[in-house]
């Protein structure tokens, strides 16, 4: 998985930054929250159509959601309260993000995007939710195309590069097309 491959490569400048803010008293949590909040004029920015400008805001969202984690690793403050808040504002933030396109074409009469953006939006739950049941009853399940890092790569290289009705596409199917190796996945490991 490409967020496999990201996290090794990144490993170190990940925690010399955490090691960084976990010395300047900003806590796992707190950054989570940070992370949220950063995706709000991202949000702003889609709805009032400027793409490139959202794209950018969006890396350097992600970069601070990232680093939750690794705070709490290095800062030794893993918590099962911290992992939980992490996935509900990772899903805050990808609607939150999507809102904004839907803004901006519900402004603009895209038909067709508006209906890319429900399925984008559904797919992303839906391989949430099914990773979430699984591990609820006791499968690992990360298997898929697109985790919630290639999703943010999509979205960023779409709004960027002025192509956001393909990521949308790529988005729309590929989400729900995760979803259901992820069905299929427990389907054969409880077939076993």
């Amino acid at each position: 998985m490409l967020s496999d491959k990201f996290r090794e490569w990144t490993y170190g400048i990940r925690a010399s930054i955490a090691r960084l803010l976990g010395s300047l008293g900003i806590s796992p949590n707190a950054l989570t929250i940070l992370g949220y909040l950063l995706n709000l004029p991202v949000m702003y920015a889609l709805a009032t159509g400027h793409m490139p400008l959202g794209g950018i805001l969006l890396a350097i969202a992600s970069v601070f959601d990232s680093l939750d984690g690794s705070l709490a690793r290095e800062m030794n403050r893993v918590t099962t309260f911290g992992a939980f808040l992490d996935s509900v504002a990772d899903r805050f933030s990808e609607g939150t993000v999507l809102l904004g396109l839907l803004l901006w074409y519900l402004q603009t009469g895209g038909r067709t995007e508006i209906i890319l953006i429900y399925a984008a939006i559904f797919g992303s739950l839906m391989v949430s939710y099914t990773r979430a049941r699984a591990e609820g009853v006791g499968i690992e399940c990360k298997e898929g195309l697109l985790t919630r890092f290639e999703r943010v790569i999509l979205l960023v290289a779409g709004l960027v590069l002025q192509q956001v009705y393909l990521a949308l596409w790529a988005l729309a199917i590929l989400t729900n097309i995760t979803a259901l190796q992820r069905v299929y996945h427990v389907w054969r490991t409880t077939s076993r």
